[in-house]
């Protein structure tokens, strides 16, 4: 199973769009896929279709089940740990606990024979379920949108991931960087300018994909129904740019 982590420094740059969408195309595929909601707002947890009542991951950082347990089947192709609204407290309890820094990967271990790939979803904070997140995974993608302030807090992201890379995670690499509601066509100038700044400042490190994610209704739109964007929409912005995405994200694992 890879582990895939999306994350970023600053909210509303898509994480949870991207980690939705690049499931849904990986499923499309044929892919076994295992989603874990670490965000307090649990909006991928209300963008997919579940029981009545369900188990969450609340339930692991309190120690009163196992990963494995709160696993909860959509299809035969997807399954989700979900988000609940504690997980705002249980983190501040977390960070205080030894070794929190394993919790998701230890978690995880049991499940890598039974999903080809685990997508993680954190908040938009360098909190201690996002540190966690980054110690379970193989690749960590980030989405950013072309803003000066995506680009000052980029940095603090790729520092922390150095840092799990040197103490917990030798395997963890930054797949890259991608962009959202963003396209090399749109008329504006200042966007334009920080995507190359971008652009120059990891060149070496080959960091920036070449897909790039525009803006469409489609994708809030199937997100509000609880359907994939290949069933709301196939020929969308929204559908081709995640296919486009997960396929070059795929050359990077």
């Amino acid at each position: 199973m890879k582990i895939i982590t999306f994350a970023n420094h600053k909210g509303g740059v898509g994480k949870t769009t991207s980690t939705l969408n690049v499931a849904q195309t990986l499923v499309r595929d044929g892919r076994k896929v295992l989603l874990v909601d670490c965000d307090a707002q649990g909006n991928l947890t209300q963008s997919l279709r579940l029981p009545a009542t369900y188990p969450d991951l609340g339930l692991v950082l309190s120690k009163k089940a196992t990963l494995a347990e709160v696993v909860v089947p959509l299809n035969d192709k997807l399954s989700l740990v979900a988000a609940t609204a504690e997980l705002d407290f249980l983190e501040k309890v977390l960070a205080q606990q030894f070794g929190y820094e394993h919790i998701l990967r230890t978690g995880l271990e049991p499940l890598h024979n039974q999903f080809d790939y685990c997508l993680l979803d954190t908040p938009p904070r360098l909190s201690a379920l996002t540190y966690a997140a980054l110690v379970a995974s193989d690749r960590v993608f980030i989405p950013c949108q072309p803003e000066f302030y995506g680009y000052t807090g980029l940095t603090n992201l790729l520092d922390a991931c150095a840092r799990v890379s040197e103490h917990f995670n030798p395997q963890l690499r930054v797949g890259g960087l991608f962009f959202t509601k963003y396209s090399p066509k749109y008329r504006r100038r200042l966007h334009h300018e920080i995507v190359e700044l971008i652009g120059e400042r990891y060149a070496a490190e080959q960091l920036v994909l070449n897909t790039t994610i525009r803006e469409n209704v489609s994708l809030a739109e199937a997100q509000i129904q609880q359907e994939s964007i290949y069933h709301w929409a196939p020929a969308s912005n929204g559908a081709h740019d995640y296919e486009a995405l997960t396929r070059e994200i795929l050359a990077r694992l």
